[in-house]
């Protein structure tokens, strides 16, 4: 399963437990008008963490947030290609 559709999955997943109604989930939906809250946020990050085993916002180099869900996705993406590389070298 790839990086962004496991994002959408578990974002379908928290607008099914907190039965908000949130917009189509493109690339260019800005994050603060997707109708997740805070804590739903937080939650997805949780999730995502436990998905893939990194937390992008306590490991990134001060680089900016994500505003839009693209940018949230290829958030992931990238520090999980990082996180692959990393592991190669430490060995």
């Amino acid at each position: 399963m790839s990086i962004k559709s496991t994002v959408i999955k578990q974002i379908l997943e928290i607008r099914g437990e907190t039965k908000k109604d949130l917009p189509p989930l493109t690339d260019d939906l800005v994050l603060l008008d997707s109708g997740l809250d805070s804590l739903a946020i937080a939650i997805l990050v949780t999730r995502l963490e436990d998905t893939f085993g990194i937390d992008p916002f306590t490991e990134s180099d001060g680089a900016s947030p994500p505003v839009t869900l693209g940018e949230f996705i290829r958030f992931y993406e990238n520090a999980v290609k990082l996180s692959d590389v990393d592991s190669r070298h430490a060995g």
